[in-house]
């Protein structure tokens, strides 16, 4: 049996920041077992000219401050995304900031970007590719909450990683801090572009050396906004999308005690709506830019629909919670035998399949 089964009922007597907390612990002394096998070859893709051995990821949200992420790629999981880290170390929001919505397997957060900032997240990021450690590991940028200039916050943050992660992400659509899903707007959208990727460019003048920048976008945007998102992406060049964040929507069935609390939701009941967005978001970039999809995937099932929406790679996180860290390679055996069964002799080949 998983042994994360045996301790579940315990843990939900444990408050889940500090659940979390253990976690995070426990990875970094070696304690969870390595459960990554090889991958099966129908699994593997090619995005960005980077060769990933299956396209399953961890989100940024799990490993803020880039302390695991060389133990979480042992859980089988083909990138690790580390992150939201701001320039300047902050606490976030007050506690309680993290609730699991048990009847619902979903979880509502207003951590508020808390990271220790920048300095150690290097420091770490250094050290692995120094070691010459593999595995691909993305670095995601946010900004602190009282910084006057939000443009210069993700400047900072990407000229610092730029050259120690495989790529990186502008996280622009958290609703836990005020003010940055203004940052979605088309002029606002345009101007941060520009200029993180004027850094990165500038950083690493050879663009076979430079990582590809992407921007994360929240499953909130109206068919506007998404079309302004799009726009100023094909515009600036930037080289890919996640969609999506958690969201603000509460669905009617939601059955949960917290289902009011504030923040943002993921889990299983942000499955349809960041679904439905991706694939509004793939049929506007018409194949120009790969996406990755993230929200509510707890299944090959979800992957699945992720890929067929346009998701190139696909990221999960809150399904974790409830189903542990071997539900990464029991996602993986489902999408290999789902794609086999349609037809598919690899994941680029199955991308979009319901939108074109």
């Amino acid at each position: 049996m998983d042994p994360y089964v045996l301790a579940r009922p315990l843990l939900r007597f444990i408050s889940p920041e500090r659940a979390h907390g253990l976690t995070i612990k426990a990875l970094r002394k070696g304690l969870v077992p390595r459960l990554a096998g090889p991958d099966d070859p129908v699994l593997a893709t090619r995005v960005w000219g980077i060769d990933f051995p299956n396209p399953i990821g961890l989100a940024a949200g799990f490993d803020k401050d880039a302390e695991v992420v060389g133990a979480v790629l042992k859980l089988g999981f083909g990138f690790v995304e580390a992150g939201t880290v701001t320039p300047r170390p902050q606490p976030g929001n007050p506690k309680p900031r993290l609730f699991r919505l048990e009847e619902d397997e979903g979880v509502i957060n207003r951590f508020g970007f808390n990271s220790q900032g920048l300095a150690p997240f290097v420091s770490r990021l250094g050290q692995r590719r120094a070691a010459g450690a593999k595995g691909i590991v993305g670095a995601n940028v946010g900004k602190n909450k009282e910084s006057e200039d939000a443009i210069e916050d993700y400047v900072v943050g990407v000229s610092a990683t730029c050259r120690l992660a495989d790529y990186i992400v502008c996280n622009i659509s958290s609703p836990n801090t005020p003010g940055l899903r203004s940052l979605q707007a088309r002029s606002e959208m345009s101007a941060l572009l520009t200029q993180v990727l004027e850094v990165r460019n500038a950083s690493i003048p050879d663009p076979v050396g430079r990582p590809p920048l992407l921007v994360k976008v929240a499953p909130d945007l109206d068919d506007a906004g998404l079309a302004d998102v799009a726009e100023v992406a094909l515009a600036t060049g930037v080289d890919g999308l996640i969609m999506g964040n958690t969201t603000l929507s509460r669905p009617a069935a939601l059955r949960s005690n917290h289902k009011g609390e504030t923040g943002g939701l993921s889990g299983k009941p942000l499955m349809a709506l960041s679904t439905e967005r991706l694939a509004a978001l793939s049929r506007l970039v018409e194949g120009k830019l790969p996406l990755i999809g993230a929200g509510g995937v707890a299944s090959g099932a979800d992957a699945y629909a992720k890929i067929r929406a346009g998701a190139s790679l696909v990221q999960l996180y809150s399904a974790m919670v409830f189903h542990g860290p071997g539900l990464v390679n029991r996602i993986k055996a489902d999408l290999a035998a789902r794609l086999k069964a349609d037809g598919f002799r690899c994941i680029s080949d199955a991308v979009g399949a319901d939108v074109r």
